[in-house]
């Protein structure tokens, strides 16, 4: 990943000018570097509220995000500043940093929307920063909140039921963390202390009336309830009472800032590290920079052409681009590793296959690894198909070295019995036997030559059928031999000939059973590895679900204690859905068995020697569900 040197400074991640947003490709280019896995802070809130200075505390500096970075008409937008992690080793912290909202300049107050959907859809934890306290008013401000519904999209099929999309949101929503600056009130609730955590969820209690303005607060409190199941609030001193020193707060030292306000900023930062979680998409699928950058861009895409972004769509896109690019990279594993591991020519084809079995099952694992929803295993296909074609490359390279190595050992071992032949010397009586055992040693000497591979019968069987009228000459100018035994020894030579033969087609029957074998193994292998990602993917489903429908028990109980009985009884029906997908997916046997037919058919398809293992294989896989 970039190394702090290597990012010393905030980068524009989405431009915001002229009320257009643009995504900066010198963002994308640093996110792309990133393979690490993300935990992506945001961090939004009114104009001039001190959101800077609480990223740059994040980030270890005093500085970096800017008053002027947020301000400045050209260089609205949302900033990004990539560090290493602090406390999550191999984890890159992520920080956004976004223009302040409710700016009087703007011409359309849409564009703050946008920018705060961007920050919700982009984060793992979001922070929302507001002055003063948690009353009517701030609830009011986060009007944006309850525009979620319009402007995000969970699924790509036509919203029939608007509740039952947006309850989706709760699965890929980030943590909210609620930062009130300039809190002056005493934390107490009818006479008692309490926590900050007790002072926000008080604050969102439903409160009955139908004046518009409790109403509109209302719906802040329902929604931020509803679509944040993890919530945290932060209360902050005003950091210095000198106002010179505000205006300038980031070059102020430490020591002349509030004792408190230093304080409550390092516990911010503290919860950050420790509880902000790494940025994941649904089914537990991790983003890292790439990723981060692609959803970016889908999002942005989305906006500038007048829809509304969609998750499903996205990580559809998402996985589209990272599934081609896992069987490219699962391809190079296994031809780089079969070109280390392979030693040309092998001495039969069983030992290439082996080096292929582990070489393929190393491909697979990083197939299955970096790939997502490939529900149709398209992309697995495509993978089983280029090794299948690389094999066969491997296998026609390791036939050409055969043929190369063993027709220069022949040349080299046959030499004197040519030369022999040319010079007459079996041109007398007796000659024919003088010639078998001149024959019968050269074709023992080839035999002890080593590792000559997979064609070394064939190319033995060329020669020997290219000397056969040479033989057959010597057996008929032979004066020592009667007419009888002339045809006894002709007839011998014709069934040692047709036994080669025999043997070279009982090879080729041999290696046709090993490639069947190969395939079958191919087959076992893919299939084991898919159930094996299909099981972790399943109880990633099921932990989401069942979080899922805790956090709407709770919310309906919520709404049943502030009195609010109707909006408690909308809730039922979602949960009643979801007990039921949840009750579906813990039936795994089922699941897995409609999965592995499709998967079958995908893999037979490419790998037809495996055909009659279908069979089979779903028994054997069954059995391992059980």
């Amino acid at each position: 990943m970039p190394s702090m040197s290597t990012m010393k400074a905030p980068v524009c991640l989405v431009e915001n000018k002229n009320e257009q947003l643009t995504v900066n490709l010198e963002a994308l280019t640093l996110l792309e570097k990133i393979s690490q896995p993300l935990v992506v802070v945001a961090i939004v809130g009114l104009y001039r509220t001190g959101k800077s200075y609480l990223m740059n505390r994040l980030a270890g500096q005093n500085s970096g995000f800017t008053l002027g970075s947020t301000v400045r008409s050209q260089t609205k937008g949302i900033w990004m500043w990539c560090v290493p992690h602090p406390t999550k080793p191999n984890h890159t912290l992520v920080l956004l940093d976004t223009e302040g909202l409710g700016d009087v300049e703007k011409g359309d107050p849409k564009n703050d929307s946008w920018i705060f959907a961007l920050a919700v859809l982009l984060s793992s934890s979001f922070v929302y920063n507001s002055l003063g306290t948690i009353n009517h008013q701030a609830l009011e401000q986060l009007h944006y909140v309850t525009e979620l519904t319009q402007l995000i999209k969970a699924k790509s099929s036509p919203r029939t039921d608007e509740l039952e999309d947006s309850s989706e949101f709760v699965s890929f929503f980030p943590d909210f963390v609620w930062a009130v600056r300039d809190f002056s009130l005493e934390l107490k609730l009818n006479g008692c202390v309490i926590t900050e955590d007790e002072y926000l969820e008080n604050a969102l209690k439903m409160i009955s009336g139908k004046n518009p303005k409790l109403q509109k607060s209302n719906m802040s409190r329902e929604c931020i309830r509803y679509f944040f199941p993890v919530r945290k609030c932060f209360v902050f001193d005003r950091p210095t009472h000198d106002k010179k020193l505000l205006q300038n707060i980031e070059n102020v030292p430490e020591d002349q800032l509030e004792w408190n306000f230093l304080e409550q900023s390092k516990k911010f930062c503290s919860y950050i590290f420790t509880n902000g979680k790494t940025k994941t998409l649904r089914r537990g699928i991790i983003v890292t920079g790439n990723r981060l950058g692609s959803l970016t861009k889908n999002y942005v895409d989305a906006i500038n052409s007048g829809t509304v972004p969609c998750l499903e769509n996205a990580v559809t896109t998402l996985a589209q681009h990272e599934n081609s690019a896992a069987v490219q990279k699962a391809a190079d594993h296994y031809s780089q590793h079969m070109a280390q591991q392979l030693r040309l020519p092998t001495e039969d084809l069983q030992e290439l296959l082996d080096v292929h079995a582990a070489c393929e099952r190393e491909a697979i694992t990083v197939f299955i690894e970096l790939s997502f929803q490939d529900e149709e295993q398209k992309f697995q296909k495509q993978l089983v198909d280029t090794i299948e074609r690389k094999k066969e490359e491997f296998m026609l390279q390791n036939e050409s070295a055969s043929i190369e190595y063993c027709q220069a050992e022949l040349k080299k071992l046959s030499e004197t019995l040519i030369e022999s032949v040319s010079a007459g010397i079996f041109s007398i009586p007796g000659g024919h036997s003088l010639y078998l055992q001149a024959k019968k040693k050269f074709e023992q000497d080839y035999k002890l030559v080593p590792r000559k591979g997979v064609k070394a019968n064939e190319v033995l069987q060329s020669f020997l059928q290219s000397q056969a009228t040479v033989e057959k000459s010597i057996l008929q100018s032979d004066q020592a031999l009667t007419d009888g035994e002339k045809a006894t020894a002709a007839e011998r030579a014709k069934k040692e000939a047709a036994e080669k033969e025999r043997e070279l087609l009982k090879q080729k029957q041999k290696e046709q059973e090993q490639l069947m074998e190969a395939q079958e193994r191919s087959y076992k292998e893919n299939m084991a590895q898919l159930q094996k990602k299909w099981e972790i993917e399943r109880e990633n489903i099921l932990k989401e679900q069942e979080e899922m429908l805790e956090h709407k028990l709770k919310v309906q109980e919520l709404l049943l204690m502030d009195g609010f009985r109707k909006e408690s009884k909308k809730l039922t029906k979602e949960i009643h859905r979801l007990q039921k997908e949840i009750e579906r997916n813990r039936n795994k046997e089922s699941l897995f068995s409609k999965l592995l037919a499709v998967a079958g058919e995908v893999l037979m398809a490419v790998l037809p020697g495996a055909g009659k293992l279908f069979g089979l294989g779903t028994k054997v896989l069954s059995s391992q569900m059980e």
